[in-house]
């Protein structure tokens, strides 16, 4: 039974990282770089984000930022402490520590970010009862990012 469980999760997981790669591809088309976020509560999703620190000229519009005000707003309270984050790269300091702030109690990445994540520089940031989960879809999550730097080079 436990196997099943966990497999279920793993499946969750990759569903909703995949909505994430969604969001991931809309900041692309709008030349931010590419990263998405979901936040999920109850099985379902109450906030789909992308950055969008180019459209709005404000350096702190990370994807995670847009989903944490977009799910606060959905859910109508500024804790999301029965919620799952599921974020294309992982998360920067300034993000870990509004996650932390919110009590997101999960946190699930694709890609790592060894120049900028939060583990090099914050690692204990999150909120003390936060679970992470990291490296799911980490290739496809990867792969878009590579992808738009590449094509910005030509």
């Amino acid at each position: 039974m436990e196997e099943k469980k966990d497999r279920n999760i793993v499946s969750s997981d990759e569903q909703f990282m995949r909505q994430a790669l969604v969001e991931a591809e809309k900041a692309a088309d709008a030349g931010e770089v590419p990263i998405g976020a979901v936040v999920v509560a109850g099985g379902r999703i109450v906030a789909r984000a992308h950055n969008l620190t180019e459209t709005l000229c404000d350096v702190t519009a990370h994807a995670e930022m847009q989903a944490i005000t977009a799910a606060a707003e959905s859910l109508g309270g500024k804790y999301l402490t029965d919620c799952t984050l599921y974020v294309t790269v992982e998360p920067c300091p300034m993000c870990a520590g509004a996650l932390g702030w919110a009590q997101v109690s999960r946190v699930v990445w694709g890609a790592a970010d060894e120049k900028r994540g939060f583990r090099k520089y914050a690692p204990s940031v999150l909120h003390a009862k936060a679970t992470t989960e990291e490296g799911v879809l980490a290739d496809e999550c990867k792969e878009v990012v590579q992808r738009f730097f590449r094509e910005k080079r030509r």
